[in-house]
Order: C-alpha cells, then structure tokens, then sequence
C-alpha cells in the first residue's frame, strides 16, 4: 500500500465536550472518543479541537478526558508508556481501535530499519556525543551533537544502520505522508475560535444548515483553495446554533458553510461522531 500524501492544506475539527457527557461509564466514554479519532486519522485530519459547549458548566473533566485519549490514540504504541502516566482517564485504553497509520510503524528490529524512512520517537537521555532515542526497536538510536529534553517526542530520519542507529530530527515541511492528528484543549468556546482564529474556511455542520448538494459548487471551489480550513461539529443534545448563540453570536456570520450532511435523518439526534464520518467522508470527496 502506497503511503497516503497529506492534507496540501491544514485541515482542522472542532468538537464539542459533551459529546460523551451522555455516557456513565468510562469504558463507553473511551470507545465513542476512540470512534472520533479513527475518523481523524481515516481522513487525513492535523488537528482536533476540543471545545467548551455548555455555557455555565465546568466541563474540564470531560475536555481532559477527550484530549488525553485522543493523544494516547495518536502516539505510537511502541511509545506511550514512555509519554504516558498511569492515569484514571486511560483505565480502559486497551479497548481503543488501533489507527494503523504510517507513523504507526510495527517493525521493531534493528535489522527493519532502513535509510531514509521516517519514525516517531522520543528522547532518552542526552550524552556528550548527543541524544539517545527510543525509535521501537532494540536499542536507542542517537541523534549526534544535538542535547535535547528528556521525553521530548520527536520525527527523525534514519540516516545511519550502525550500532546504534544514527537519524536526525525532521520537521513537518519535510513529511510528505500523513502523519497523524494533533489535540487541541480549548477553554473558550466555538464563536471565539471562529471570530478569532485566521482560518481561510469554516465549515459548520447542522441540521438546520443548507443541504450540502446545494453549495456543493461553490463549497468545492473553497475547499480547493482554502490553506487553512475548520470543520466544526455541534452535540446531540444542541446544534452550533444553539451553541454560539450562548456567546451572542450568529452562526450563519461566523461560519462560510453552514450545511446539512445528512438530509431527511430518520433519527431524533445524530451523535457527534455520526456527523463526524458522515460529514468528512462527504468532504473527502472534494480533494
């Protein structure tokens, strides 16, 4: 299989906390959240936002519960118990989905490795000859002459098969593939990342938004051109627009789409991450 390319474009979400408020017990907080980040990684997605949606409530918990998951979902296996402390939030972990994405590598011998393919990897120890880094395999891999903080998570290059392996840190211009999802905690709420963030294209969904087929033209002529593009998602229990309408603020001049994905619903409610799949497979078509 071909390694997928990456979004041309920074391609966000934003969802709201108390999309697993709903739920009592931890382990069904864990699999809806899990459902949100398959969906991320499927579609290619740099960014979930997490966001404040009910006026007057502490909703902390819920937030911290959301980005913790969804980060641990995201970060290789071979490095989680490394970043991650024991901690309630990921008492049941092990029920989340694998992402199998490129930067979710298996190969986990020195003898796999080759020249000039990319791994995740986070620092060990520094050294006078430089850093150490576990990269998943039998042994640290060093990066010479760079001192770099301890659990620092880091994108690195192979550039040596020595013992030990030598790589050197990478940026994100020099990633070609997907390259997994990044977690944003808010503390504000949606309108202020609409009215404040410089997104090029917000698309908000709703059920009271216009049918997708109806902007689909000019929808996809944004989306081709957009260097910066939100999709913004609102909650079972209320819509974006009863949302920002908690913040003063009109979602038809917040948002440049504000669209129904899934026209003609037989259900009372969607779930959030019903309107997530429904909504970015939709868009997936408009590369």
């Amino acid at each position: 299989m071909t390694p997928p390319e990456k979004q041309r474009f920074h391609y966000a979400i934003a969802v709201p906390a108390s999309f697993v408020s709903d739920i009592p017990h931890l382990r069904e907080k864990t699999f809806r959240i899990g459902l949100i980040g398959r969906a991320a990684a499927i579609f290619r997605v740099d960014e979930i936002i997490v966001y404040p949606d009910m006026h007057g409530v502490n909703q902390k918990s819920d937030i911290k519960l959301i980005h913790t998951v969804l980060s641990y979902m995201e970060t290789p296996q071979y490095l989680r118990r490394r970043l991650f402390k024991i901690v309630p939030e990921l008492q049941y972990a092990g029920t989340l989905p694998p992402l199998r994405t490129p930067h979710h590598q298996t190969a986990n011998k020195t003898e796999n490795l080759k020249l000039g393919k990319l791994r995740e990897g986070a620092i060990i120890s520094s050294t006078k000859e430089g850093s150490l880094i576990d990269i998943g395999v039998e042994k640290p891999a060093l990066i010479q002459g760079a001192r770099l903080k301890e659990n620092t998570r880091v994108t690195v290059k192979i550039t040596d098969l020595g013992r030990p392996p030598k790589v050197l840190p990478v940026g994100p211009d020099e990633i070609k593939t997907y390259w997994g999802y990044r977690v944003r905690a808010s503390n504000v709420p949606i309108g202020q990342h609409l009215n404040t963030e410089k997104f090029e294209l917000v698309v908000a969904t709703s059920r009271k938004g216009q049918t997708i087929t109806s902007v689909l033209d000019d929808l996809t002529s944004r989306w081709r051109t957009s260097r910066k593009t939100l999709v913004a998602f609102g909650a079972p229990t209320q819509g974006l627009y009863e949302i920002i309408a908690q913040e003063h603020t009109q979602l038809d001049t917040a948002a440049d789409f504000v669209v129904n994905t899934i026209p003609n619903q037989a259900t009372e409610t969607v779930r959030t991450e019903e309107a997530v799949y429904a909504t970015l497979s939709i868009l997936n078509m408009l590369q």
